[in-house]
């Protein structure tokens, strides 16, 4: 059953105003459901990385003269050859809405869009669902919206919560991906580790020149033990003997197939008070329950990993929802006397911070972060701060502050 996904309305007025919109996003995401569903009508071409279907490696200039636009390609990166063709065709023809791409990582062939297709083609990311999406409740601004356009008016009369079927654990233990949302308990296990085989195998060998798949595969499992941590790459590798350099090489192979991300440190005026250091996401809870060994959702009562969890979880749903609210940057911040916010959201030179806490109980005590942070930088325009936990109501919990239910609308 298709479920509305929240890029649509951007999607289609992107692709009403430019003749080429890449849409991109890890394997299994929902592209190609959502581009037939948003756009029946016109001719859809999936590559395929043994065969060249319909010609389109050998002869590109020829397989567009066969295909005329409106267009959609889907796993462009399957056909590299096809896009100075594309270029050629759209600078003869001058017009909005001729090609949509989509692509399933963000090295190479995307790389090599982004250059080509320079003031021709805008991107679009897309992820695992959002809640909202999960929920089927999709239509008005998100929380976040609400919250970044005015935060006063937000605090005073705040979203009501998603009707969602799941628990908090289920919901972490399942994941994101469109196929899980669907499948039986019993096979999302299955289901990962099938994903899981099939991204080393085809994804990684085509972005990267690595042998050692196997090797991979158990430094994936390690950085999904370490997500919602700062990056230490002289002690990443250190428990499976690789270097600092190769520790680097491969999470930028996760991040260009979009299984990990990075959410850089804040930087103010007091830059020596401020630890440098990024943290880093796995970017689906569900596929991280598989890698670490958690074979039910029960099983995350108590687990170690679980607070981390609830943290990714929570950052991946606001990079998801930012997809389509402009803001100018996304950061974490601690100091070295170890007082830290999760997150500091930028927009129209306001910073508004959010912290991230596994309790159904938030108090005074869980914006001790926020507070520092505040006193850090008195002269920053800094809203109201917000407390995303698994807590019944929307609540104050400080002069400043409050807790916000993480299934909020």
């Amino acid at each position: 059953m298709f479920k509305r996904r929240i890029i649509t309305d951007r999607l289609q007025k992107l692709f009403e105003h430019f003749p080429v919109v890449v849409v991109s996003g890890a394997r299994q995401v929902g592209k190609s459901t959502l581009l037939k569903h948003v756009y029946p009508e016109k001719k859809c071409l999936v590559f395929d990385p043994v065969h060249d279907v319909a010609g389109a490696r050998t002869d590109p200039d020829l397989f567009l003269e066969n295909y005329p636009s409106p267009l959609i390609l889907d796993e462009i990166q399957y056909a590299p050859e096809l896009v100075p063709a594309i270029k050629r065709k759209v600078d003869r023809e001058q017009k909005s809405g001729m090609f949509i791409l989509t692509g399933s990582q963000q090295w190479a062939v995307m790389k090599n869009i982004a250059e080509s297709l320079a003031g021709r083609a805008v991107f679009i990311d897309l992820s695992g669902f959002t809640l909202s999406e999960i929920a089927e409740q999709t239509n008005g601004q998100s929380w976040i919206d609400l919250w970044l356009e005015n935060p006063t008016k937000f605090v005073e009369s705040p979203s009501i919560r998603l009707n969602l079927k799941r628990t908090l654990y289920e919901q972490l233990w399942r994941g994101w991906m469109p196929k899980v949302d669907i499948l039986p308990e019993d096979l999302i296990q299955t289901y990962y580790r099938s994903y899981m085989q099939t991204y080393l195998e085809r994804d990684v060998r085509m972005v990267a020149e690595i042998s050692a798949l196997e090797e991979l595969g158990k430094f994936t499992q390690l950085v999904s033990a370490l997500t919602a941590q700062e990056i230490n790459y002289s002690e990443l590798g250190r428990d499976l003997g690789i270097t600092p350099q190769t520790s680097r090489r491969w999470l930028n192979v996760l991040r260009s197939t979009f299984q990990w991300f990075e959410v850089p440190a804040y930087s103010g005026n007091t830059v020596k008070r401020i630890s440098g250091k990024s943290k880093g996401y796995i970017a689906d809870t569900g596929l991280a329950c598989m890698l670490n060994s958690i074979s039910t959702p029960i099983a995350l009562g108590g687990h170690p990993l679980t607070g981390a969890l609830f943290e990714t979880a929570v950052v991946v749903e606001i990079r998801k929802l930012l997809s389509i609210v402009p803001v100018t940057g996304m950061s974490h911040w601690r100091s070295h006397s170890a007082a830290e916010v999760d997150l500091v959201l930028e927009r129209n030179g306001v910073l508004y911070p959010v912290e991230i806490k596994l309790t159904s109980h938030p108090a005074r005590k869980d914006t001790t972060g926020i507070t520092a942070f505040r006193k850090t930088y008195p002269k920053q325009k800094i809203a109201q701060g917000l407390v995303i936990c698994p807590c019944e109501q929307f609540m104050k919990i400080s002069e400043f502050d409050y807790a916000l239910p993480w299934d909020t609308m």
